[in-house]
């Protein structure tokens, strides 16, 4: 293969090869965003969970407050019912506590509604706690190795970066320019010729430069998308032993 070729090819693996760990490293922060915004929401259903808990047992507490509070009434209605002077009071009395107590009822089904709720609730804090201890550790080794990645991935883009650098070296100026002016403009300088055509824009070449294009002579551009062509022989085929 002519040189120059040859060194615009590997040039042109090596911005490849670049590209690639480059759309894998920034790839990563959105990797990792998705992993914490797991782990938050799990931790925002855990925190709900145990608000949802913290909240029925505040309204259990205020409940048995106020019966406390329509307990103290009603003793203090039965003491002044030994003190009424006529019937009329003493109905009228009687009709106060029956109130109070009816309200005390009240008060004591709440209590047992919330002390049911506060039982499913906990053990909906348990379950939750659960999902969030596990999807906290999966989250925080998976944030980890993802960071690990993201160092590895850094430390091969300067790598490769050294490495195109090196190989461009060894391209002739002229060349050089001419890669990166179709690189510019197509994304790529250099394309593979299979079977006839260019791989990239897929235009089917004359049979003389195809003909000239597979001796890899000499800088051959194609005629529709202007990338330098190599010509890149078909890998054989293995077929099995009988």
């Amino acid at each position: 293969m002519n040189a120059t070729l040859e060194a615009l090819v590997r040039l042109q693996q090596a911005e490849n090869e670049m590209r690639r760990v480059e759309g894998d490293l920034l790839a990563v922060p959105k990797a990792k965003a998705d992993a914490e915004r797991r782990m938050a929401e799990e931790r925002s259903r855990f925190d709900a969970a145990k608000g949802a808990l913290e909240g029925c047992q505040k309204a259990r507490k205020q409940h048995e407050g106020e019966v406390q509070d329509l307990e103290t009434k009603r003793s203090k209605y039965k003491g002044q019912l030994m003190e009424v002077k006529t019937n009329k009071e003493y109905t009228a009395m009687l009709h106060e506590i029956e109130t109070v107590e009816r309200e005390i009822r009240s008060r004591e089904d709440q209590i047992l509604v919330e002390m049911e709720r506060a039982e499913n609730l906990a053990a909906e804090v348990k379950r939750e706690e659960a999902f969030y201890k596990s999807a906290d550790e999966k989250g925080r080794a998976e944030v980890k190795a993802l960071e690990a990645k993201a160092d590895k991935l850094q430390a091969e883009v300067k790598r490769l970066t050294e490495e195109r650098d090196r190989v461009a070296t060894a391209v002739p100026e002229e060349a050089m320019e001419l890669f990166a002016r179709v690189a510019k403009l197509r994304g790529s300088g250099v394309s593979p010729a299979v079977e006839g055509m260019c791989t990239l824009c897929h235009v089917k070449l004359r049979p003389q430069m195809w003909v000239d294009l597979k001796k890899n002579e000499e800088l051959i551009q194609c005629p529709a998308c202007s990338r330098v062509l190599f010509y890149e022989a078909p890998v054989p085929e293995v077929h099995p032993q009988p």
